[in-house]
């Protein structure tokens, strides 16, 4: 098998060697937390000793650390070194509540690029290549994320950032770009644009390796994107409170994504009960930072949806895999007493070749029974069909929704390109009940 190992010493450890590594990096996190306000306050209030933390299974004894913590205690409320010690500033967007503060110092920036470079080297990219960033910069992680470890790589890095797609599809076409990193459903709508010019990436360009992240998405959208573009598609997971991405991320056999057990150790628990769970069952990712120096986080509660996959991964790596993720414990809705998620119509959608690449569930009531209602993009082909293709197709959407979430949901088919989009991160589910 080739060598896909940027960091031998660390991605080739035995499982016993990363976890005596992992309990050593634990309490030194746990020392340094106590220069935390909060962790200072918190670990006083529950009468936790460090010295009571004998081995990695102890990690449960400590309680969890939540979005609203980082909230309460916004802005400083979780540094373990002074100000003078910070380099980078990251800050959450904010759009389900006020935003959270994430500070780096520089020795955390350099942890960081080594991750992602990690990250890039197991799926086969290489200094030569040519990597185009089409996700945010600034406040999101994302785009600085994925930059610096393609810098520390070797690749040629272009900073597009998102947007602008005719001149996204130029810069493609001049510098012959072979890796590029895009949120999912910017690839979607980058397909649309590629169309409209009458261009066929396969032929027009060079490209060979796609990183998606940033926001959950099926199976299906993976295909597409892959089909479209000619390129090996990989998924990639992370969130600003855990520095951003490269927190996990798929080798070259995508069994799961590898988490950077020596940077992070990862727990799925039930969100309802907050017991642990056994490898292969879905629940609540939580991660705990054990390479941060500046702001530490403890037990996290992430809200994402995924689980630990048994067994063995024949890259030969040991770090645990976790799966796609199957969305947020806050993003599940509940219908007639059901609960869904907005991925599971995703997944039905994307399966069928006469959808667009857009769509949105919007909850309404309707003399005080609720109503779901999916709005879906299809080809321009349904609408030159005479009016009962139009029908069969309705009928066949709502046949497969209803056999995947048990709920028979009103379709409306729309014209391409006549739903809203939004900048940056999809928005699918609109939630309008409570408006009556």
């Amino acid at each position: 098998m080739k060598n896909t190992f940027w960091n031998p010493d660390r991605e080739a450890l035995k499982r016993k060697d990363l976890e005596s590594l992992q309990y050593e990096l634990l309490i030194d996190t746990l020392k340094r937390s106590l220069y935390s306000p909060f962790y200072r306050e918190k670990f006083s209030s529950y009468g936790i000793d460090i010295s009571d933390i004998k081995d990695l299974s102890d990690l449960q004894k400590l309680p969890f650390t939540t979005k609203q913590d980082l909230r309460d205690w916004y802005p400083y409320g979780f540094l373990t070194v002074s100000k003078d010690q910070l380099v980078r500033l990251h800050v959450s967007s904010g759009t389900t509540g006020q935003a959270t503060a994430i500070f780096y110092t520089q020795r955390d920036i350099e942890t960081w690029a080594e991750l992602m470079a990690r990250c890039l080297y197991m799926t086969g990219a290489r200094p030569g290549d040519v990597f185009q960033n089409m996700t945010g910069y600034g406040l999101f992680t994302g785009g600085l994320g994925f930059h610096y470890g393609a810098e520390k790589l070797g690749l040629l890095t272009i900073p597009s950032g998102a947007g602008n797609s005719k001149r996204q599809i130029q810069l493609m076409r001049d510098f012959c770009t072979t890796v590029i990193h895009i949120i999912p459903s910017y690839a979607l709508r980058l397909m649309e644009i590629f169309s409209e010019l009458g261009l066929d990436p396969k032929k027009e360009l060079h490209l060979r390796i796609a990183y998606l992240g940033a926001e959950p998405y099926s199976e299906e959208v993976r295909q597409r994107v892959q089909d479209f573009y000619g390129v090996k598609v990989y998924n990639s997971y992370g969130l600003s409170e855990m520095n951003g991405p490269g927190v996990a991320f798929e080798c070259e056999f995508q069994q799961g994504m590898h988490v950077w057990e020596d940077a992070f150790i990862v727990e799925v628990i039930d969100p309802d009960t907050l017991e642990p769970l056994p490898d292969g069952e879905v629940g609540e990712l939580v991660l705990t930072t054990i390479s941060r120096e500046g702001m530490p986080l403890i037990r996290y509660r992430t809200k994402d949806l995924t689980r630990i996959i048994p067994g063995d991964c024949p890259c030969g790596r040991c770090h645990k895999r976790i799966d796609r993720i199957q969305g947020r414990s806050d993003d599940m809705f509940i219908i007639k007493g059901v609960n869904i998620f907005p991925i599971q119509v995703e997944q039905v959608l994307m399966s069928i070749p006469e959808v667009g690449t857009n769509y949105r569930i919007v909850l309404k009531k309707e003399k005080n029974i609720d109503q779901m209602i999916v709005q879906v993009e299809v080809t321009d082909k349904v609408f030159i069909e005479d009016m009962r293709h139009l029908q069969r197709l309705q009928k066949k959407i709502v046949h497969e929704l209803k056999s995947e979430i048990l709920v028979t949901p009103i379709v409306e088919l729309v014209e391409p390109n006549k739903l809203p989009r939004q900048a940056g991160k999809a928005q699918r589910l609109f939630d309008l009940r409570k408006e009556g």
